[in-house]
């Protein structure tokens, strides 16, 4: 990795932003004791933390004509240990920081390596592979509140962000059928077996309807501990999913969508 390099002023806003996420990025104080151990100074502290992470970097970079305090920065602001007490943060933000980051060639892994990776060269070519991956979802039918997630920030350096998402609006869609508050494989639990269950996507008249009730709850389940729990609890590899995976994937969470959609609640005696 070439250290001598400078990043443009759209890079370093990217990068800034990625960091200083309002909900998932570092807190303040997190920023003034990470700036102060790569040795570049907080020339704006108190205001809005992306902007105050971008004049920082804009400030250090223009002094010493390298961006070699900027990646220390990040190495210092990704290393897994930080996040040991708090481990739903890292995978977040790690997210973030490398769509930002695909643009210039680099990647954070899962233990927190700072590494070159290839090059997603303009922002076209992220649209165009959101292009691409909506206009083929929609090809297939899928549920409306999975296309949302063929985003071109969400498909930048690869397929897996959209598919980790759309499965987190499987669980908010539980949550909003449901009004519970759990998550994971305990919300599914609550909401989808029992007896009888909270949601039902059948009238559960004979075995073969609790069957497949059952069946479906084990395959929401399964999802949420392929992508949700996993990403969402521990650092993991952001998978170099292809788009006829990601494709078959989106469409599996439009079924569960659609599922829910037509589900009732039975009445509970």
């Amino acid at each position: 990795m070439t250290d001598n390099l400078t990043f443009s002023s759209s890079q370093l806003e990217a990068i800034a932003r990625a960091l200083g996420h309002t909900t998932e990025g570092l807190t303040g104080r997190e920023i003034e004791h990470l700036l102060a151990m790569a040795r570049i100074t907080d020339t704006d502290p108190g205001i809005t933390k992306w902007i105050r992470l971008f004049n920082a970097f804009a400030g250090s970079q223009n002094h010493l004509g390298h961006r070699r305090n900027i990646l220390a920065f990040i190495r210092f602001a990704t290393k897994p240990d930080r996040y040991a007490h708090e481990p739903a943060r890292f995978e977040p933000m790690r997210a973030h920081l490398n769509r930002s980051l695909a643009f210039v060639g680099l990647q954070v892994l899962e233990n927190g390596d700072l590494v070159e990776s290839s090059r997603v060269s303009t922002l076209p070519d992220a649209i165009r592979r959101a292009t691409e991956l909506r206009a083929d979802l929609v090809a297939r039918g899928v549920h409306p509140d999975v296309l949302e997630f063929c985003r071109s920030e969400l498909v930048a350096d690869n397929y897996f962000h959209s598919v980790l998402e759309a499965t987190k609006s499987v669980a908010a869609k539980l949550r909003e059928r449901t009004g519970l508050i759990d998550d994971g494989a305990a919300l599914v639990d609550r909401a989808l077996s029992g007896n009888p269950p909270m949601l039902a996507i059948n009238s559960l008249a004979d075995e073969s309807q609790l069957s497949e009730q059952r069946g479906f709850a084990h395959l929401v389940k399964g999802m949420f501990g392929m992508f949700r729990n996993t990403t969402a609890h521990a650092p993991k590899v952001s998978w170099n999913m292809s788009r006829s995976d990601a494709e078959d994937l989106l469409t599996l969470a439009s079924l569960i969508h659609r599922r829910l959609d037509a589900a009732v609640m039975p009445a509970r005696v």
